[in-house]
């Protein structure tokens, strides 16, 4: 039954080579011509398909807004007596206004004295840190833009991407400036650690672009040369470069971040104090109980302080159900530290609500 097969593979193979060969003016007696041209980077059906470039034209357009970042990095020491070691780290970023704001990475940044950034071919010139935020690893860079040709990204949105779509990394790997990959979303919606512990960042796209040492804080673009997200951190395998998984904060987070980081140098968060699973998991033991867990209880937290406790299984956060790890920390963020809510739990068996004074966020020290 399967001994057609082979016949039916070569037949087709035959009929591709034959129409390649004809297309090309080989099997004829006529002049030949080969026109090779790249395609527009969309997949198809995809919302991006009117008006894709090719990664050519991406690079062209968006290459002269990224840039080179360098931080002059000194730690210190536990002991009086042992001189400081004084580093460098470097990066990438890219410009978003013609005043000179350039987006990056905070831990590209973080702990630096100084920071340089070389736009294009042009030398490398001064930049200051105008804020940071640990909780989504953005930092926001001020340049003076006298003399400076500047050529700012037009920023996507990420509320719409979806697995498949197209996308092009530009950064400098390694040290290799302005260098381009491309790849797919392979994945969105994921969570990786933050710079704070115990806190991680929301809603990460997932990508197969190539992403190495050096990429971190360049941008992540789709089909029509947008900025959908900012290029924060690899997985490994356990070596030190790309093994096909990459992750980018979302644009529309930094669209939320940085005119607070403008404003004044950092993003306050409203704080609960409380840990929960990982992942979602049955709550074994509850039925049919949805909710989120709590695992632990920080010390002189405003959970301690309202008297949660690990077991409990929170149910509401003022007038908001809570049926999962992620929407207990949603919840949180929709509110300013300081206010004052309401969060019913669900405590050996019976209902119980606490009023809790929400504390601020714990951020990183910073020393400039």
């Amino acid at each position: 039954m399967n001994k057609a097969l082979p016949f039916i593979s070569a037949l087709i193979g035959g009929i591709v080579v034959a129409v390649v060969l004809l297309a090309t003016g080989v099997a004829g007696d006529g002049d030949t011509k080969t026109v090779v041209e790249q395609a527009a980077l969309a997949a198809p059906n995809s919302d991006a398909a009117e008006g894709a470039l090719t990664p050519r034209e991406i690079y062209k357009r968006d290459a002269p807004g990224v840039v080179y970042i360098t931080a002059e990095i000194v730690q210190t020491q536990p002991s009086p007596f042992v001189e400081p070691q004084r580093g460098q780290s470097t990066g990438s970023g890219f410009v978003i206004g013609e005043s000179g704001s350039i987006v990056t990475n905070a831990h590209v940044v973080q702990g630096a004295t100084g920071v340089t950034v070389r736009i294009g071919d042009e030398q490398a010139v001064k930049a200051k840190i105008a804020g940071e935020d640990p909780s989504t690893d953005l930092a926001l860079l001020l340049v003076d833009p006298e003399g400076l040709d500047l050529h700012p990204l037009e920023l996507g949105s990420s509320k719409n991407v979806q697995v498949g779509d197209p996308t092009v990394a530009i950064g400098n790997p390694f040290g290799l400036d302005r260098t381009l990959t491309t790849g797919v979303v392979s994945a969105k919606q994921r969570h990786i650690p933050s710079l704070l512990r115990g806190f991680e960042i929301d809603d990460v796209i997932q990508t197969d672009a190539a992403i190495n040492p050096g990429n971190s804080g360049g941008p992540l673009i789709d089909a029509t040369g947008k900025v959908i997200g900012v290029n924060s951190q690899i997985e490994t395998g356990g070596g030190n470069g790309f093994v096909g998984i990459g992750f980018a904060v979302p644009i529309d987070t930094a669209k939320e971040v940085i005119p607070q980081l403008r404003s004044k140098g950092r993003v306050d968060r409203a704080y609960l104090g409380v840990s929960t699973p990982k992942a979602d998991v049955p709550l074994a033991g509850d039925g049919d109980v949805k909710g989120a867990r709590i695992i632990d209880v920080q010390p002189d937290s405003p959970a301690e302080k309202a008297g949660l406790r690990p077991g409990d299984i929170v149910k509401k956060v003022g007038d908001t159900a809570i049926e999962s790890n992620d929407q207990l920390s949603a919840a949180v963020t929709n509110y300013k530290p300081g206010e004052t809510i309401a969060v019913q739990v669900i405590r050996g068996g019976g209902k119980k609500t606490v009023e809790v004074t929400l504390g601020t966020r714990p951020g990183l020290s910073v020393s400039r």
